[in-house]
């Protein structure tokens, strides 16, 4: 066991010395971003600083199978130079055997960076989406319950609240939809029940209306009945669907429920079922992206070539990182199953990753 500690810990140090680099280098690039993207309404530094720690979790977690990949191509190499291999074979340890214990252990260590670093890096994007909206002087505009869609909005007057049990996938139609009108100096004034409302250009169009007027001595008594009525709104299609709970700002214990309320609401869900499996299969990537790069990058000092391991490896590291992201899509538009999708790299993956070890064994 004392070459499994040493090869454990060996790792874990080259780990925290990319990750902290590639920190910084985010912290930079993203704050460089800020300043751009808000040029016009000149924040102060407190604030693009703020916003570039707010990223900065989801960025780094987003790149963790690249980093732990450049971490065990740099123990790889070093293995080489130092002729570290030669040791454990003549010590008579195979190197497919000397790593199947920092495999598991580093399994069980992606389980537990998955579950740490995935609702810290959904509740700083879910802090990073308010401080954005709250910089444009957007408020985000909606919201997904288990009882339903819940959409606040502006008018002339003042500002509604909008519930409705059901929405079609783009948030523009509502079944069974209640309209609170709030007026700014007087209150809560009007209540609307209509069975559908489409969101059209000027504003939303609601059919089979109720209005209670709500400052009368019975609104009940005085409830009026219309077939159509018009109400002006400031939101937009884009906005509504850009308000949503990002899947991204959803940690995942809180997806499958989330999924639940996004089908019972009358949405699709297939983004979110995409993320959930791909959270799942992280840990098996992150192992399978470490073995594969140990094993591309460890050889003997004397055969040279270590300039082209390493660039083999980058290369196929972010060769990897691209058929993730690309496998994401096609699972999400339901080009191809989502088990598949989110499964298919991760176990691929491994399987190269133990095939390479054996070659190298035999070579």
């Amino acid at each position: 066991m004392i070459l499994e500690r040493y090869v454990i810990r060996r790792l874990l140090v080259s780990f925290a010395m990319v990750g902290g680099v590639f920190l910084g280098m985010l912290l930079l690039l993203d704050m460089v971003e800020q300043l751009r993207r808000h040029a016009e309404r000149e924040p102060g530094f407190g604030q693009i600083l703020r916003l570039s720690i707010l990223n900065l979790p989801e960025a780094f977690y987003e790149i963790a199978p690249l980093l732990l990949m450049l971490s065990a191509m740099w123990v790889g190499l070093a293995w080489s130079r130092s002729s570290e291999l030669v040791v454990v074979r003549a010590a008579g340890r195979s190197l497919p055997r000397l790593m199947l214990v920092p495999g598991i252990v580093f399994l069980l260590f992606s389980m537990g960076f998955v579950a740490v670093m995935n609702p810290i890096a959904a509740a700083s994007a879910r802090a990073s989406d308010r401080a954005q909206a709250e910089l444009r002087g957007r408020p985000l505009a909606a919201a997904v319950v288990q009882e339903g869609l819940w959409l606040r909005q502006a008018d002339a007057l003042g500002q509604s609240v909008i519930h409705a049990a059901r929405a079609e996938e783009t948030g523009t139609r509502l079944h069974d939809a209640t309209f609170l009108v709030y007026e700014a100096e007087k209150g809560l004034t009007t209540r609307l029940h209509a069975v559908r409302a489409d969101l059209r250009p000027d504003g939303w169009l609601l059919e089979d209306v109720r209005r209670w007027k709500l400052d009368a001595e019975n609104p009940e008594h005085s409830v009026e009945r219309l077939a159509v009525l018009a109400v002006a709104t400031d939101l937009t299609p884009e906005q509504i669907r850009d308000s949503f709970a990002q899947v991204r700002a959803i940690p995942l214990s809180q997806l499958p429920g989330f999924i639940a309320a996004l089908e019972r609401a009358g949405f699709a869900a297939l983004e979110h079922r995409m993320r959930l499996h791909m959270e799942l299969a992280l840990p098996l990537l992150l192992v399978g992206m470490m073995l594969l790069a140990f094993g591309l990058s460890v050889h003997h000092a004397r055969a040279g070539g270590a300039g082209l391991r390493a660039l083999s490896t980058i290369l196929a590291g972010f060769t990897l990182f691209f058929l993730r992201n690309f496998a994401q899509v096609l699972g999400e538009t339901g080009q191809v199953m989502v088990l598949l999708a989110a499964w298919g790299l991760p176990v691929a993956t491994m399987l190269l990753a133990i095939g390479i070890l054996l070659n190298l064994e035999e070579g």
